[in-house]
């Protein structure tokens, strides 16, 4: 396990335990009042530091090196039902944004998402999650084969925002994301968009447009990452944790704007400390969704996401 640098206090006292525990293997020393007693300050500690994070933390938090990415997600909700494909059939196959078809609870979902790499090599395959044109356009694909066969959409967004590379704007990296917010309103199937990490400007929004806009607990959604925000404003990151306070762009001060509809809770610590029982409560807030949402005619359903939309941003002086 990764700490971060508000977490060596739970790091020295897990160190600790691990210690007492180990004496009491290799001696006939009686220290299970001594570890009762650590694990009682390890569980005080946790609940202090996770009860009271700050913004910066929680972004921090969404960038944490053991933290579950899209695949893994698809991995807990489908098993070995997802199928992956591939291609724009325009250009090449994006490999920073995955999707495929795959069951949940036995319905099938046509699922798109971000995707980061787990070490050096796969982060660069993966482009640090940061998807070209083309991957919004296969993106763009799936979701117009799943209207086509009439099957539900989820996306899975964590991304620090789309490649920003002269070669992504020559292929028309603003248009392909305007395409896609443009289509997915008119999207004749339900749509249910979680953000499981990092949910950074027009690169989450290409996928992020939907009935149902569930945030994880440890995530952040903005415009702009508070490193940016602080370089713009100051010329310096050294402002970041400022920026992201005055950003308001954790999953409470989201649901607070009315910017997501529901907050999905996590284990203490944070999505990697209990990934089973992450996995499971990120599907049934999901199911919970299309349950809701299947029920209405499609009509109807391009109504209510059109009139979502449309409140966004209104304010009375």
């Amino acid at each position: 396990m990764e700490y971060l640098d508000f977490e060596l206090p739970i790091k020295e006292l897990e160190y600790q335990l691990d210690k007492c525990l180990i004496i009491g293997q290799e001696s006939d020393v009686d220290v299970s009042k001594t570890c009762k007693q650590i694990e009682k300050k390890l569980e005080e500690t946790k609940k202090n530091i996770y009860k009271n994070l700050t913004a910066w933390q929680r972004v921090q938090l969404s960038r944490h090196p053991n933290r579950p990415y899209t695949m893994d997600h698809i991995k807990g909700f489908c098993g070995e039902t997802f199928l992956e494909l591939h291609g724009d059939r325009g250009f090449k196959d994006d490999k920073a944004m995955v999707g495929g078809l795959g069951k949940i609870d036995g319905q099938s979902f046509m699922i798109v998402g971000q995707q980061k790499g787990y070490n050096t090599k796969t982060r660069q395959y993966r482009n640090f999650g940061m998807a070209n044109p083309e991957g919004y356009r296969k993106a763009l694909r799936l979701m117009k084969m799943a209207e086509k066969f009439n099957i539900p959409v989820l996306t899975l967004i964590d991304t620090p925002g789309a490649y920003p590379g002269l070669e992504a704007e020559e292929r028309g990296q603003g248009e392909a994301i305007a395409r896609n917010i443009f289509e997915m309103c008119r999207l004749k199937v339900p749509i249910i968009c979680v953000i499981v990490g990092e949910g950074a400007s027009g690169g989450a929004l290409g996928i992020g447009v939907g009935d149902r806009v569930l945030m994880m607990e440890n995530t952040w959604y903005s415009v702009i990452s508070p490193e940016s925000c602080s370089s713009i404003l100051w010329k310096s990151w050294e402002h970041k944790e400022t920026a992201a306070d005055a950003l308001k762009l954790t999953s409470t001060d989201m649901k607070k704007q009315k910017l997501v509809d529901e907050v999905i809770p996590e284990p203490l610590g944070g999505a990697h400390y209990d990934r089973e029982t992450t996995f499971k409560t990120v599907e049934k807030y999901i199911m919970k969704s299309y349950n809701e949402l299947k029920v209405l005619s499609t009509t109807e359903l391009i109504a209510q996401r059109m009139d979502k939309y449309s409140k966004m941003g209104e304010f009375k002086e």
